[in-house]
């Protein structure tokens, strides 16, 4: 029995935009997960690797289609073509893809500077694909884009419910000219534009299709019911665009179900509910200077294990898949390890599911990652901005050379914590980064997703046993709050007024930019979370590090704040902060104070720096375990790091309070969600 594909391949290469791959794999993760891996691939995949048998359906998003047309006509058209006619494949074009995948494509014609006219080898659609169906489409520009109705036809999706009409995002899409008079060829209209079109389009105005071809099919959309109103941004310079926004996502929920309708009609399995756990992704290895992954990669050799010519790392908690050039697409592994029950899907509340999932490393030896496979994280802008910032912190020399960055992972501290054998084999300063958590640590047992937007990152810290006990470890958790601090404020010119605090003993706060004008509250927008383990003469620190950085929700973020400071601020107005570059100014600002140190240990220097940004200086406190006697808080203790107050009594005669001289030293038990419930004391 062949095994069920479980791969969504959504094209990333020549003639897609940035903005169309997130938004393609955003929504179908969301509607297609746990049940399949929406994976990016590019043209060099698709060209030289075999993709097709594990493929359940394969995505062209919106662009351009001529660059589609300069790298896959003849041999990349010719395996599309196999795939979907001979081996009963499915196909799935946005837009641009909708171009590509009908007989003729008509673009602005008569327009000298956009005219694109000429045939098209895959054919889905026997017909003509044209456009823009409205006028004003620019490329790169949201200034053509429309919030247009489609009427849909319920009587083409039998046994699934459909909306009537409804709203959706267009900018240069198509109509699908005659489409009516190919009915005989298999062609299906699944809905048409509500409104007059700017270009002839027969009897009616197809904007959606249903292609039979061969043993297979295709699905082409002219409008784009895969853009998410909540992954749109306002455009200042566009008039009525935010309105546009609006009323996309009043239209959103119906949206949805034209969509999931559309995937079920191509075969696939769909969920009914929009998933909040995405599927997990590949992990990309880079590396500031790319010979270093070769090296690093090479140093694994003791505990790797081979498997049918595969490479494997078979560790405590997880297993990964070192992946070679010619076995990227093969995914025996993966599919075997994907085929949990129906009735067992990915949960948010345990890692148990996850971890059974095999995790594929991509070394990328060569070249790093561009931006189109990893649409989430730029690893240019990463390198160069660290480059950048070390020559300001000339202590800053390695940390970061060597990252592994994930788009969607369990959890960065599991996956190193969790796997000593793998975690002794990395460098101080290596880093794991992704875009989001399906099961992030906090405190105690906590496990949440966190959401796309937030800086996420942990980084191995190998502390010589010899210094551990004048080098307390418990200090790096300090480190890294200070380093965030430093960090943002640093970032670049004018972000040293960024309002960021401390708040004892590992979260990371803000000036709430909603708060009343004044009123000085604070929202928190980060965290830290420090793992250990000692192995072969050193403690293996495990530094995990979130920062609500684009991400207004739950609470607030730091681009919120850069726009609350905007607002007031004459003159040059501060960019907003951007993921890549934030982790690499904290790396930088890390490690330079890791290694200030280990030489002086936590001096009264670092202890100041610590204070300076902390939200506790002479706070008056509760001790619930004693009584609840009051005490103010002084500091931390110099030895262990713990939370230092001393005992107040209240003056008989004005009420005052005053110190008995009993000072307490103060340690969270790290179970509560408040950590100045429950403390764990003792007296200094």
């Amino acid at each position: 029995m062949a095994s069920r594909k479980l791969n969504v391949l959504v094209y990333t290469g020549t003639g897609t935009t940035i903005n169309s791959v997130k938004q393609c794999i955003y929504t179908l993760r969301r509607l297609l997960s746990p049940n399949y891996a929406v994976i990016p691939v590019t043209e060099s995949a698709l060209l030289k690797e075999p993709w097709a048998p594990s493929c359940a359906l394969l995505v062209f998003p919106g662009g351009a289609d001529l660059g589609y047309c300069r790298i896959l006509n003849g041999s990349g058209n010719r395996l599309i073509s196999h795939y979907v006619r001979n081996a009963g494949g499915r196909y799935l074009g946005f837009c641009a893809g909708g171009y590509y995948g009908s007989r003729r494509c008509e673009f602005e014609v008569g327009d000298p500077e956009m005219e694109v006219v000429g045939s098209r080898e895959l054919s889905f659609f026997p017909g003509t694909c044209r456009g823009g169906a409205f006028k004003g489409f620019r490329y790169a520009s949201e200034k053509g884009a429309k919030a247009v109705r489609l009427v849909t036809h319920p009587e083409t999706f039998p046994g699934t419910e459909v909306p009537e009409e409804f709203k959706c995002y267009f900018n240069g899409g198509s109509v699908f000219v005659e489409a009516e008079r190919f009915a005989p060829d298999g062609v299906e209209i699944l809905a048409e534009y509500a409104d007059d079109l700017d270009v002839e389009s027969g009897k009616r105005r197809a904007a959606v299709v249903y292609c039979k071809a061969g043993d297979g099919a295709a699905l082409l959309t002219g409008p784009h019911p895969e853009f998410a109103a909540v992954n749109l941004s306002p455009q200042e310079g566009v008039p009525g665009y935010n309105e546009l926004i609006d009323s996309l996502a009043a239209d959103d929920a119906l949206r949805t179900s034209f969509l999931r309708a559309c995937l079920t009609k191509l075969g696939l399995e769909v969920s009914q509910e929009d998933s909040s756990v995405p599927s997990l992704s590949k992990l990309h290895l880079s590396a500031a200077d790319t010979t270093d992954v070769g090296l690093l990669v090479h140093s694994f050799g003791d505990i790797v294990t081979t498997e049918e010519n595969e490479r494997f790392i078979k560790d405590v908690n997880d297993t990964f898949h070192l992946e070679r050039p010619a076995s990227r697409w093969s995914m025996t592994g993966l599919t075997d390890a994907l085929q949990a029950p129906k009735d067992q899907p990915l949960s948010t509340d345990t890692t148990t599911d996850q971890s059974q999932v095999v995790k594929r490393i991509v070394s990328h030896e060569q070249e790093w990652p561009e931006a189109k496979e990893t649409p989430y994280f730029n690893h240019a802008l990463f390198y160069n901005s660290l480059f950048e910032f070390r020559k300001k912190d000339r202590e800053a020399e390695k940390w970061g050379d060597v990252l592994l960055y994930g788009e969607v992972v369990t959890s960065t501290n599991t996956l190193l914590e969790k796997n000593p054998a793998l975690l002794s084999k990395l460098p101080t300063g290596f880093t794991l980064a992704a875009t989001t958590q399906v099961a992030g640590r906090g405190r105690g047992n906590n496990v949440w997703v966190s959401p796309a937007g937030a800086l996420i990152m942990s980084t191995v810290i190998n502390h010589p046993a010899h210094l551990a006990t004048s080098r307390p470890i418990v200090f790096v958790q300090y480190l890294a709050a200070v380093a965030i601090v430093e960090a943002i404020q640093s970032y670049g010119p004018g972000y040293g007024e960024m309002p960021v605090k401390l708040k004892w003993p590992n979260d990371i706060y803000a000036l709430d930019p909603n708060a009343g004008p004044n009123e000085k509250k604070y929202a928190k927008i980060g965290g830290i979370l420090s793992n250990c383990a000692y192995s072969d003469g050193k403690f293996q620190v495990v530094l995990g590090i979130g920062i609500n950085t684009t991400n207004a929700r739950p609470t607030t973020s730091l681009n919120a704040l850069v726009d609350k400071i905007n607002q007031t601020r004459k003159g040059l107005r501060l960019p907003q902060l951007s993921i890549e570059r934030l982790l690499a100014r904290i790396l930088t600002r890390l490690e330079v104070l890791y290694n200030e140190f280990c030489r002086t240990g936590f001096s009264k220097d670092l202890e100041e720096r610590y204070y300076k940004n902390w939200l506790h200086t002479n706070q008056i406190v509760t001790l619930e375990a004693e009584g609840g006697i009051r005490a103010r808080v002084l500091g931390i203790t110099r030895d262990w790091g713990m939370l230092k107050a001393e005992e107040l009594r209240e003056d008989g005669v004005n009420g005052s309070l005053r110190s008995t001289g009993k000072v307490w030293a103060l340690q969270s038990d790290e179970n509560s969600f408040d950590f100045w419930k429950g403390l764990v004391k003792r007296k200094v």
